[in-house]
């Protein structure tokens, strides 16, 4: 297979602290241990030669077929030709204790005959460190010596790649089985593999192998754990004549020796994610794409902080070889929490049931909340351990996704001003409450002090009624970055020596519309619109209106609200063209994010001024609107002065948006909700062949930008 297949054509297995992507071919090109954010160790899909990759791959032509587990994340792909099939499932096994062993499973299972090839090519930390590679006995599955008079075979083998570097080592193993009687165990011999005139910076492993019928292999790849084996508890023949005991049985109970949290094999790894969907409450249409997403952002959460990741890949391009790589953040390091995407994650998750996962994402986020800037502002965006660094650089020595530079780790946004995000935190405190755990007064003072700060004192002070600057209020007419991280022109380049982050020169703030909506919007509350910043605002209110808790500012925050909601109104709207614009200052450029007012409840579905900026969003770019076979961009590049240039794909997210908008405002024309149908059951299609999607589709139909994404 073409290792720079489109990014769609990928399976996702994750284990709750890191993931891995898969081709159709079992080709692992995305691997970060020990967490989400660690530095990879395989990287194929970002270059061809020295990422790194996994792979285990019949050696005659094939057609293949993948798909998950019904109800599960537990990914089984099938190579098939005329003279075999051999079905692989692959997961990361579900088990007490992942903190010291992080097990990579892939079994395969065959029916027929057909030569297997396996390629294991470890490229540490983003293919920047060197490590050793040992092949040598395994003496982690207790089995007969390899001697004469015992009998035994060939020595069961294993590989240890060691990079002091990357302070990380890396065993390779297997488990050669028999389904059949009279069919014998396969025959595994490990080799050394030299990529170093392809840039791998370490010895790499190969084996070439037979399957019949029969016949079973499990490979598992993992960081060793800390614990060792007592001498005295592996089986020796003389131990075994001394007990009076066949050799064979002593083996047989050396085995069930392992430690509990030392696994080869795992069988509850589907019945885990079988239970776990059972949960959802769900029982509308399109179930099974529902489900399939469910289980998708389960596989997004950080479950040591219950921390939610945007995306578990970094810097695959939003369009290919185009230069807005160069200068968007949507090609960065997505590895890590954004209080917008998350609360969108939250918000999904809550509505299907899931309030186990959003009272662990409330507790992340309170304890960030807690730890403001001086200023009383957050960062957009928190490394999945909470911590608000996450310095960018460029890997200059990586080609990129089809040749798509440059390819970056972190993210320079972290500092970005985006004011839209305090609507969504508060948006996404509500539902947390409302759904999940109740707020307590003490949680809510740390609320309440989110929006009330002195900037004048060199501490915040909890406590309500003091008379204190309130921080929305104040900052309800600043212009800000928005949804849309966007950046341009000079970046300083990565040194291998040198780990600073990115120079960033940022595009200019403006008054955006969307943001303006999100702070001021609220589901039971005459809606204002500076979309976000009025979402913080109204949710504040029916937060302490809810739960009778204290809100002494109440009508400074009405008014806040209400005076917001006619700027929108007169500032945002274009009366010549009949639509909302983008900012106060381009009312004439549309933006899709403005989609989302009626889902934030600034206006009604029905609303003419919003059903005509729906409308219009709906024309083809070529008659000026932004929907193009159904799929919908985020604005016209060619009119949007981002700083950036260039082409980009339609954005799934958006299009999701105007489905919801369409079916919203079809409950008052009909003719809009037929046409919500047929725009998702189309969108469906763009999803790949294991029902997930990217952040954005191509012109041809082509995933592109980060996948999974946990907005989309």
């Amino acid at each position: 297979m073409n290792h720079l297949d489109p990014c769609k054509d990928r399976g996702y297995i994750s284990i709750g602290d890191h993931a891995l992507l898969a081709l159709m071919d079992l080709a692992i090109e995305s691997y970060c241990v020990p967490n989400f954010d660690s530095p990879s160790i395989f990287a194929r899909i970002l270059d061809k030669d020295k990422g790194g990759h996994f792979s285990i791959c019949p050696q005659v032509a094939f057609s293949t077929k993948q798909n998950y587990l019904p109800s599960s994340n537990v990914l089984q792909t099938k190579f098939m030709n005329e003279e075999g099939v051999v079905t692989v499932t692959d997961f990361l096994p579900r088990q007490p204790s992942s903190a010291t062993t992080r097990p990579l499973l892939s079994w395969l299972c065959v029916r027929g005959k057909m030569p297997i090839r396996l390629e294991c090519a470890p490229a540490f930390n983003y293919a920047r460190s060197s490590h050793t590679t040992q092949i040598m006995q395994d003496n982690t599955i207790p089995h007969p010596p390899s001697s004469p008079d015992a009998g035994a075979g060939p020595l069961h083998m294993r590989a240890l790649f060691t990079s002091v570097q990357a302070e990380l080592d890396l065993d390779l193993r297997y488990v050669p089985e028999s389904a059949l009687e009279a069919v014998p165990e396969p025959q595994i011999e490990l080799k050394m593999l030299d990529l170093t005139k392809k840039g791998h910076l370490g010895p790499s492993v190969q084996c070439a192998f037979d399957l019949q019928e029969g016949q079973i292999v499990t490979w598992v790849l993992r960081t060793p754990p800390d614990h060792r084996y007592s001498e005295a508890l592996r089986p020796r023949k003389e131990r075994a004549e001394e007990l009076g005991v066949p050799f064979e049985k002593l083996v047989k109970t050396a085995s069930e020796l392992r430690a509990p949290e030392d696994p080869i094999l795992t069988k509850s790894t589907n019945t885990y994610w079988n239970s776990w969907i059972r949960r959802s409450t769900y029982q509308g249409s399109w179930k099974e794409a529902v489900n399939r997403s469910a289980l998708a952002l389960k596989l997004l959460i950080y479950e040591p902080t219950g921390a939610i990741v945007a995306s578990p890949t970094f810097s695959l391009p939003e369009y290919i070889g185009g230069t807005r790589n160069c200068l968007l953040t949507t090609s960065r390091d997505y590895r890590a929490s954004w209080i917008r995407d998350s609360s969108f994650t939250l918000y999904a998750l809550i509505r299907l049931g899931f309030t186990y996962e959003a009272n662990a994402y409330m507790d992340f986020i309170f304890e960030r909340v807690k730890d403001k800037n001086s200023d009383g502002s957050l960062n957009i965006i928190m490394i999945v351990s909470g911590e608000k660094i996450f310095p960018e650089a460029e890997l200059e020595h990586l080609d990129g996704h089809k040749g798509s530079k440059p390819v970056r780790i972190g993210n320079g946004a972290i500092d970005h001003v985006q004011l839209d995000i305090y609507g969504e935190l508060m948006d996404c405190i509500y539902l947390g409450q409302k759904y999940g755990k109740p707020l307590g007064y003490d949680m809510w003072c740390v609320v309440f002090e989110t929006l009330i700060c002195d900037h004048n004192m060199d501490r915040v002070t909890y406590g309500i009624g003091l008379l204190y600057e309130n921080y929305v209020v104040k900052v309800k007419n600043d212009p800000d970055l928005s949804i849309w991280s966007v950046r341009r022109h000079t970046h300083q380049p990565y040194n291998a020596l040198n780990s600073g982050h990115t120079r960033e020169v940022r595009g200019a703030k403006k008054h955006f519309t969307y943001s303006k909506v999100c702070r001021s919007s609220d589901k039971d509350i005459i809606p204002v619109v500076d979309l976000i910043i009025r979402c913080r605002l109204c949710f504040g209110l029916r937060l302490a209106d809810k739960r009778s808790l204290p809100c002494p500012r109440r009508m400074e925050w009405l008014q806040a609200r209400d005076e917001l909601y006619e700027e929108i109104m007169q500032k945002a709207w274009n009366p010549k063209t009949q639509f909302f614009g983008q900012s106060y200052e381009d009312k004439d450029v549309l933006d899709s994010s403005l989609l989302i007012m009626p889902l934030v409840f600034f206006s009604t579905p029905s609303d003419p001024r919003f059903l005509a900026t729906l409308k219009k969003i709906m024309l083809t770019p070529e008659r000026g609107g932004l929907t193009s076979n159904g799929l919908v961009y985020r604005y016209d590049v060619s009119k949007s002065d981002d700083g950036v240039g260039g082409e980009e794909g339609t954005f799934c997210l958006c299009t999701l948006w105007c489905v919801e908008a369409l079916a919203r405002a079809g409950e008052y024309e009909k003719p809009l909700l037929t046409k919500a149908i047929a725009m998702f059951e189309d969108f469906l299609q763009y999803t790949n062949h294991v029902g997930l999607c990217t952040e954005e589709i191509s012109p041809a139909g082509d995933g592109l930008g980060n996948a999974v994404q946990g907005f989309t």
